[in-house]
C-alpha cells in the first residue's frame, strides 16, 4: 500500500498510462492536462492539482512499473461474446485465433540489449531498424477483443510465447493458427487445455492418409518431427484441402474435430478465413489507436512493458463498449466503426476521469459504418 501522498500516487499513475495510450499523439503534460478537469472534481483530492512536469510523470511511471498494468490486464480482459453475439461462433464453438507481431521502439540502450534489433539484412548495414518487442496474443474472433496476451524479446520465439497463454483457452473454443506455429509439440499442449483446433499447416509436412471421409477430409496422424521412424504414436487428426480460386497454392488445415457430420470439410475451409481477424485487430491497436508508423515512446524496458499492457488494455475497453452497443442494437461488432468508437471515447473520456472503475460511467455511442 502506497503511505506517501503524491501528486500521482499509483491509482493516477494507472489512468495516466491508459490516457497516455488513449491520446497516444500527445505529450506527456499534454496527456496529464486532459486529466486535469476530473481529477480537480474528485472527492478527497486535497488542494490545487497542476500539471506534472514530464520527468515527474517519467518517475511516477518507472515507480509504478509493469506488473500493476499487467495484472489489470491479466483480470481485466476476458473474451465478450455472447451466444447471440453475431459472426462470434461456429455452430457451438467460440471462435478465437492465435498470431504474433512486434512493436517498435525508441532507439535506446537499454531498449536494444534488453529488447533486441531485427536482423540485419546482409547487406552491411550497422544497428538496422528499430529495437523491437515481440508479442503473441489471443484474439476473440467476433469481436476483435485480445484476451491473452504475453511479450518477450525480439530473440524469444513465437512458439515459447503461444505457450504461455494457451492457458486462456478453454473448451468450446476452436483456435484457429497459422501454419508457423505448428509443431507436435505445440499442438499437444493447445488440444490438452479442452479447446478444439484448426491449423494451416505446410504443403511439405507428410499426412498419411489413414482413412478417407465422405466429406472429401480423411483422417491421418502427424508426428514430431524428430521422431524420424515413427517409433512413438503419433496424433491423429482430420486433415482439409482445398484450393481458392484465383490462388495458385492448395491450403491443408488439420483440425482435432474428427467427425465430419460434427464440421464439413467445406465450413471449415471457409471458416480458416476468420483468421485474418487477428491482423485487424493488429491494425486497430497499431494504425488507429497508436497512429500510423507506431513507435512505443517508453526509452526504457519495463516503461515499454507497461505502455504495450496500456495499449491491450485500452483497446479491449473500446471493443467491449462496441459489442455493448452492437449487441443492443442487434448487429454484427463488424459493423461499427472502430475508428468512430475510438473518437467517441477520447472525447468523452476526459470528463469521465472523476469517476471510480467502480462506479457506473455513461456509456459512448458508437455508430454504424
Amino acid at each position: 500500500m502506497e503511505q506517501r501522498t503524491r501528486l500521482l500516487p499509483a491509482r493516477v499513475v494507472v489512468y495516466f498510462v491508459l490516457a497516455m495510450c488513449l491520446f497516444s499523439g500527445q505529450g506527456y503534460e499534454e496527456v496529464a492536462r486532459l486529466l486535469t478537469e476530473g481529477l480537480r472534481q474528485r472527492r478527497g483530492w486535497r488542494g490545487s492539482w497542476t500539471v506534472p512536469s514530464t520527468a515527474a510523470i517519467w518517475k511516477a511511471r518507472s515507480r509504478l512499473g509493469v506488473e500493476p498494468v499487467k495484472e489489470l490486464f491479466a483480470r481485466v480482459c476476458r473474451p465478450v461474446a455472447t451466444p447471440g453475439t453475431h459472426g462470434a461462433f461456429y455452430r457451438n464453438w467460440r471462435l478465437v485465433a492465435i498470431d504474433g507481431t512486434t512493436f517498435d521502439l525508441p532507439d535506446t540502450k537499454a531498449n536494444m540489449e534488453a529488447f533486441g534489433r531485427p536482423p540485419r539484412s546482409g547487406r552491411g548495414e550497422q544497428n538496422v531498424g528499430y529495437p523491437q518487442i515481440r508479442m503473441v496474443g489471443l484474439v476473440e474472433c467476433g469481436t476483435h477483443v485480445i484476451f491473452d496476451a504475453v511479450v518477450a524479446a525480439l530473440r524469444t520465439g513465437e512458439h515459447a510465447l503461444a505457450r504461455a497463454v494457451l492457458g486462456s483457452l478453454r473448451p468450446g473454443m476452436l483456435l484457429l493458427a497459422d501454419r508457423g506455429f505448428y509443431s507436435v509439440d505445440l499442438w499437444r499442449n493447445a488440444a490438452a487445455t479442452g479447446a478444439d483446433l484448426l491449423w494451416r499447416v505446410r504443403k511439405d509436412l507428410v499426412l498419411p492418409v489413414v482413412e478417407q471421409l465422405s466429406d472429401g477430409s480423411y483422417l491421418t496422424e502427424i508426428f514430431d518431427q524428430r521422431d524420424i521412424h515413427h517409433t512413438r504414436p503419433g496424433v491423429q487428426v482430420r486433415a482439409v484441402e482445398y484450393t481458392i480460386a484465383g490462388h495458385e497454392s492448395s491450403y491443408r488445415l488439420i483440425t482435432t474435430i474428427l467427425d465430419p457430420a460434427a464440421a464439413p470439410a467445406a465450413e471449415l475451409a471457409a471458416l480458416y478465413a476468420q483468421r485474418w481477424e487477428f491482423e485487424s485487430t493488429l491494425d486497430e491497436v497499431k494504425t488507429h489507436l497508436g497512429g500510423p508508423h507506431l513507435v512505443l515512446r517508453s526509452q526504457h524496458p519495463d516503461g515499454a512493458e507497461q505502455e504495450l499492457y496500456g495499449f491491450l488494455l485500452v483497446h479491449h475497453a473500446i471493443r467491449h463498449l462496441m459489442h455493448q452497443t452492437a449487441r443492443r442494437a442487434a448487429h454484427d461488432p463488424d459493423r461499427i466503426s472502430f475508428t468512430r468508437s475510438l473518437h467517441v471515447v477520447r472525447r468523452q473520456v476526459t470528463a469521465q476521469a472523476a469517476f471510480s472503475p467502480r462506479q457506473t460511467r455513461p456509456r459512448p455511442q458508437t455508430h454504424a459504418r
